[in-house]
């Protein structure tokens, strides 16, 4: 696991990330992705799933309210049902979802996700008759629960999963705008913006679905809905479990600058806010908001990119980590996209953001992944295709790009960075920016093989400073290396002091503000996360529940991160 970390030498900050990015490697070779497509003359398809049933079949759920089947040959099985009564105006309503429970083969009852005639987001339960398996039957539909979205056509949410304990998840969106103006995902009367998680009935007797009795709100807070799982989500479109370790993988479409991605280990309890409209990835929305701690503890996200066309997007789809045979070079990154940029990432096995390999406009529209019964993926285009993911380990690498880092001096910034196995490789563009957003040329470096770099920078102010490599072949392709920024202030490289932790209790020094604290093991795991709202100075965060082991603290948001390894005895 690489990991992001700041010292100070010479009295300077010294920013280093261990690095990498699309056909380049800092140490094993990297999965390289491509997409083969299975089905065309799809509309809108908007999700693929399984059912469960030992069928082998995928359903391909389209937008305008017909869920196709298909063998695992990718023959048509004609359509599965069609959902009838839907509003599919505005390019996000329709129907969007379908899920089918463990015990489907059995019970033949399964539930669809998508907005009513009125507008509103709706679940509805159908069944599928035993004597024609690949045709559901359109009468039996029963409405579980239908959720108010007035006003608005867009942020409707739309991905429904079965967890591990067999009780149905979904996400929904804040009700739509822009700003979440009307404060719905942090409105506990309210089921928008948020994790819904409810026991639906899979039986023919009623009622359709009942409240978990280990739901975080239920019966605590006469305030808050018992079907809440999770506060403040602004769009979550996509999201998944792993299926090996249960682990909840959680994408939200972000608003003016940032999109991200949550991850909750499996056995988590719930009770968490994601910060939306508070904040937006790790950094403060509109100025920042207050928490309500009655509304769940706050849980920043595992990582997050800026809204552009180069090193993010503007439209997150959530992936899956994959499970399957096929592509061993894959197995257990978790991959995902961005539908407008065309961007699509892999983030290997306990990996950290620093860690992520982006494949640059690879494939249009992508609007869904999803999984086949033995673990296979599939992703779905608005272009009306299915494709399967493929992977292949990298071969004979142009470079490894070993160690980039950046020294704030008086006038000017210094880089440096390092290579190894230099092949057929033109030159190094640095390229900076204030905002991530947009970069400018800083300046040009032949390559010369010789493996070390150095560049230096001329500012005529202090100021934060966002840079990036731009590698570039001889003929002509390239990659960007990850962004690393420099910023003059206090931060200092030891802020847990006793690092070696004996009393039970974690002590702070806060030189400068962060949003948010975790603590996460070495297997990448975030064991402990809190909101800390921009405090400075001395606190301390009772440990003692913890086991004597190695663990890494790390400060988080406000454009910044910060750790340091502990040892607890």
């Amino acid at each position: 696991m690489k990991l992001f970390y700041l010292v100070w030498k010479n009295g300077c900050a010294l920013f280093l990330f261990i690095v990498g990015c699309i056909f380049y490697s800092t140490g094993n070779a990297q999965p390289i992705i491509g997409f083969n497509s299975k089905i065309s003359g799809l509309v809108k398809p908007v999700d693929v799933v399984n059912a469960g049933d030992l069928s082998k079949r995928l359903f391909v759920v389209e937008q305008g309210g017909t869920i196709k089947a298909y063998d695992e040959l990718f023959n048509p099985l004609g359509d599965f049902l069609r959902v009838s009564d839907i509003n599919t105006t505005g390019s996000e309503r329709g129907l969007l979802s379908v899920a089918f429970p463990p015990n489907y083969a059995s019970s033949g009852y399964f539930f669809v996700y998508y907005t009513n005639t009125n507008g509103d987001v709706e679940l509805a339960r159908y069944h599928t008759p035993s004597g024609t398996p690949n045709q559901a039957e359109p009468g039996s539909k029963q409405v579980v629960l239908t959720i108010p979205h007035p006003g608005q056509s867009n942020h409707n949410g739309g991905k429904l999963n079965f967890g591990s304990d067999g009780y149905l998840y979904f996400a929904t969106g804040d009700g739509g705008g822009g700003g979440d103006q009307l404060n719905n995902a942090q409105n506990g009367g309210l089921l928008l913006g948020k994790m819904i998680r409810i026991n639906v009935a899979t039986s023919a007797t009623g009622p359709l679905y009942t409240i978990p009795p280990d739901n975080p709100f239920l019966a605590l807070n006469d305030n808050i809905m018992d079907e809440i799982w999770a506060f403040g989500l602004r769009n979550p479109f996509r999201w998944s479990f792993d299926r090996f370790t249960h682990d909840m993988w959680l994408a939200d479409v972000g608003q003016d600058a940032w999109e991200e991605v949550n991850f909750r280990p499996a056995g988590s309890t719930g009770g968490l806010n994601y910060g939306w409209h508070c904040t937006e990835g790790f950094h403060p929305y509109n100025g920042g908001c207050a928490l309500d701690a009655a509304k769940g503890v706050y849980a920043p996200p595992l990582l997050d990119y800026p809204h552009n066309n180069t090193t993010g997007g503007f439209a997150i789809i959530g992936g899956y980590v994959y499970r399957g045979t096929v592509n061993p070079a894959m197995y257990g990154y978790y991959i995902f996209a961005d539908e407008v940029s065309h961007n699509v990432w892999l983030l290997p096995p306990n990996g950290t953001a620093t860690d992520t390999i982006q494949f640059n406009n690879i494939l249009t529209g992508i609007s869904a992944f999803g999984e086949a019964e033995n673990g296979e993926l599939y992703v779905t285009s608005l272009n009306g295709q299915l494709y399967n993911v493929v992977a292949s380990a990298s071969g004979a690498l142009p470079v490894k790009l070993v160690r980039f880092e950046a020294t704030a001096r008086t006038g000017y910034n210094e880089m440096n960075w390092v290579t190894a196995d230099e092949q057929l490789l033109r030159q190094f563009d640095v390229e900076y920016s204030t905002d991530a957003i947009h970069f400018q040329l800083a300046g040009t470096l032949a390559a010369a093989g010789n493996g070390n770099y150095y560049f230096k920078h001329p500012l005529a102010s202090t100021q934060k400073i966002y840079y990036r490599l731009k590698m570039t072949d001889l003929d002509g392709t390239g990659c960007y290396s990850k962004l690393l920024l420099v910023a003059a202030n206090s931060l200092q490289a030891n802020f847990v002091s006793p690092s070696v932790v004996t009393t039970g209790m974690l002590n702070l020094n806060l030189a400068a503000a962060f949003s948010g604290v975790q603590i996460i093991n070495m297997e990448g795991r975030v064991l402990y996360s809190r909101s800390i709202a921009n405090r400075v100075g001395r606190m301390a965060i009772p440990i003692s529940g913890l086991p004597a082991g190695q663990y890494l603290v790390r400060l988080v948001g406000n454009e910044k991160q910060l750790s340091q390894k502990i040892l607890v005895r």
